[in-house]
């Protein structure tokens, strides 16, 4: 598939944000979360970007910005939905609703809210859970974008490591 480099901007607005590499100072010490293949789906005339990432890799200012509690037990989820428009257009960030469930291997149910953030013309949807020594974490995500009936639904998983 065909990305631009407007639209992976877009999709990951509030992942370059919170990237520890946007700051000049070392990586945390420990693992960090390993990469998943997919970081996105296509619905058609949608699509929902997702990262996972501890939350100990964003900057100090960039955490109090956005009251992001930063530690290695930490984990912040990002969703993004991007309408397609005509062909070679950009996509649009549009509004919805979005609920995650997260849970790990053995079953235990993390609480995780998501909380609409706004940057300009970027949409996207953050929260936070917590983990305890190595886990992976499966995320179910439901987005349903504004004015469809329709959800969409995904699920990915990540592995973490805390320190």
């Amino acid at each position: 598939m065909r990305t631009t480099k407007w639209i992976q901007g877009a999709a990951i607005a509030g992942l370059a944000i919170f990237s520890a590499a946007c700051g000049n100072h070392t990586q945390p010490a420990g693992q960090q979360a390993q990469e998943s293949a997919a970081t996105f789906q296509d619905f058609g005339n949608y699509e929902v970007h997702f990262n996972a990432l501890r939350t100990d890799g964003l900057t100090a200012d960039v955490a109090r910005t956005y009251g992001i509690q930063r530690s290695t037990n930490r984990v912040m989820l990002n969703v993004t939905i991007l309408q397609k428009q005509a062909e070679h257009a950009p996509r649009k960030p549009v509004d919805g609703t979005v609920q995650v469930d997260a849970y790990n291997l053995n079953g235990q149910l993390k609480n995780l809210e998501m909380r609409r953030v706004a940057e300009g013309e970027a949409i996207y949807y953050i929260g936070e859970v917590s983990i305890g020594g190595t886990e992976i974490l499966v995320f179910d995500i439901t987005v349903t974008p504004s004015g469809e009936s329709t959800p969409l639904k995904m699920k990915f998983s990540r592995e973490f490591f805390s320190s």
